[in-house]
């Protein structure tokens, strides 16, 4: 089996080291094609306005000045002699749950692999706290993801499906479940703008999560994250609201448009 593994936090990463590891467990034929800085909350965002270069960190492992988009698309297109037969994304530093899928780099780097047709799994591992000094829990991913995702190869996917993992901020002993779920949404306002001041008298600011803490419905991803299993996603890029969709069509659907005369 052929093995195309990508990230969003860079070819440097702890994540996509322990990725390499689970990746050795199931073939020697593993291809690392990463972004070479952090590309986090980049999403499926592809380069379109200045040229990608690539950098060679050893056989079969490359970095590319671009997202986890492109590097996919180069993997695939240019810099593999034949496709894989599984792309890896990850394993990301912090979990990738509710709105996170939406822009997480991670999850795209599995959903262009899904687009070329090719099984895709995104892995990611919690926290206990966002900062540089917290170590995550590698051992915890490195110790149950091959076993889940040999029973994901062994059974049947729908069309235009990626696999979401996420491993809890525990230690492996702590964690004695797994849960297949459905994706969940935080509150409203999650997401905030930090404003400073730089030294000149300029304003700027950071983009950041408030971080309150919630109460996540039951059967979700991110219920899971906060009773410490093991959350497994099936993911789909159909952002159509079928129930909508019906409700639409009795307001627009088969009379003429209203032209407004200017």
């Amino acid at each position: 089996m052929r093995i195309l593994l990508t990230n969003d936090d860079g070819i440097d990463a702890e994540g996509l080291a322990c990725l390499e590891r689970i990746a050795r467990r199931f073939s020697d034929d593993v291809w690392t094609v990463a972004p070479l800085a952090e590309q986090s909350g980049k999403g499926r965002g592809i380069t379109l306005t200045e040229p990608l270069r690539v950098q060679t960190f050893g056989e079969r492992r490359f970095a590319v000045t671009g997202t986890p988009t492109d590097c996919v698309v180069l993997a695939v297109n240019e810099l593999m002699d034949a496709p894989p037969d599984l792309v890896l994304s990850g394993v990301n530093r912090g979990h990738n749950v509710g709105e996170d899928c939406s822009y997480s780099g991670t999850v795209a780097g599995a959903l262009q692999g899904m687009a070329f047709g090719i099984r895709s799994i995104a892995l990611s591992q919690s926290l206990e706290r966002f900062h540089d000094e917290v170590t995550a829990h590698w051992e915890t991913a490195e110790a149950f993801a091959p076993g889940i995702i040999s029973r994901l190869l062994e059974s049947k996917w729908a069309s235009g499906v990626v696999m979401n993992l996420n491993f809890p901020a525990r230690p492996p002993e702590a964690v004695t479940e797994v849960e297949v779920t459905v994706q969940g949404f935080r509150e409203a306002g999650e997401m905030a703008a930090v404003k400073r001041t730089d030294l000149r008298g300029r304003d700027y600011w950071w983009m950041s999560f408030r971080g309150r803490k919630q109460d996540h419905a039951p059967g979700t991803d991110l219920r899971a994250m906060d009773e410490g299993r093991i959350s497994v996603t099936p993911l789909h890029i159909d952002l159509t609201h079928q129930a909508m969709v019906h409700d639409l069509r009795g307001v627009l659907g088969g009379a003429p448009p209203k032209r407004v005369e200017p």
